[in-house]
């Protein structure tokens, strides 16, 4: 998988793979390659969204931080 792979690339190329596929014009040989290539683009997606979701999680921390900073003692 290339270095300069993005979430939106793996996602189209996951689509022409599925249209491919769908099209039943795909040989065995091809087929198999397509299904191998598909599942380390799946891995790739899943692995971004888990990053981006930890991303998310650490704004959200962040973010309640600085409001329990904000409130006066009580």
């Amino acid at each position: 998988m290339s270095e300069t792979m993005t979430y939106e690339g793996a996602t189209a190329r996951l689509e022409a793979i599925i249209k491919r596929l769908d099209s039943g014009e795909a040989g065995l040989r091809e087929t198999l390659d397509l299904c191998q290539e598909g599942r380390g683009l799946v891995e790739f997606c899943a692995g971004e969204l888990d990053a981006v979701g930890k991303g998310l999680e650490e704004l959200r921390l962040d973010e309640l931080v600085a409001r329990l900073e904000q409130r006066p003692p009580a």
